[in-house]
C-alpha cells in the first residue's frame, strides 16, 4: 500500500486547463509531488530530467502524441518502469487496444472526477494511503 504523498507524478497535456484540474485532483488524492509537460516531446525530456513514479498524457497533442510518448518512455531505460495512465476525450477501443499493446498501465476518458482519478491509480498501485 503506497502513501499517496510519497508518488512523484507527472501529467503531460497540450491544455493548460487541464493540466491544472489533473494537478488538483492528484493533490485532492494525497498525491502533492506533480509536474507538468506540455507535449509528449516536453514529456520525455522532463521525466529525464525528473524520474516520476506515474504518469498521465493525453493522447491526442501536436508534436508527439499520447501513443508515442508512451512508446518513447518504454523505450528508455531510465523511464519504462514508471506506471503510465493514457488520457482520452474518447473511449476508442482502437486507440486503448494500441496503448495496451505499447504497454499503457491504464486508460481514464474525459471528463472525470478525482474519486474516478484515484480509482484508475488504484488499480495500477493498489490502495492508497
Amino acid at each position: 500500500m503506497p502513501a499517496a504523498s510519497a508518488i512523484k507524478a507527472l501529467v503531460v497535456d497540450d491544455q493548460l486547463t487541464m493540466r491544472a484540474l489533473i494537478r488538483s485532483a492528484l493533490q485532492e488524492i494525497g498525491i502533492r509531488d506533480v509536474a507538468d509537460a506540455g507535449d509528449g516531446e516536453e514529456g520525455i525530456k522532463a521525466l529525464l530530467g525528473r524520474p516520476a513514479h506515474l504518469v498521465i498524457s493525453d493522447f491526442n497533442m501536436p508534436k508527439m502524441d499520447g501513443l508515442g510518448f508512451l512508446r518513447a518512455v518504454r523505450a528508455n531505460e531510465a523511464t519504462k518502469k514508471s506506471a503510465f495512465i493514457m488520457l482520452t476525450g474518447r473511449a476508442d477501443k482502437d486507440l486503448v487496444q494500441r496503448a495496451i499493446q505499447f504497454g499503457v498501465n491504464n486508460y481514464i476518458t474525459k471528463p472525470f472526477s478525482p474519486a474516478q482519478l484515484r480509482q484508475k491509480i488504484e488499480e495500477v498501485f493498489g490502495p492508497l494511503t
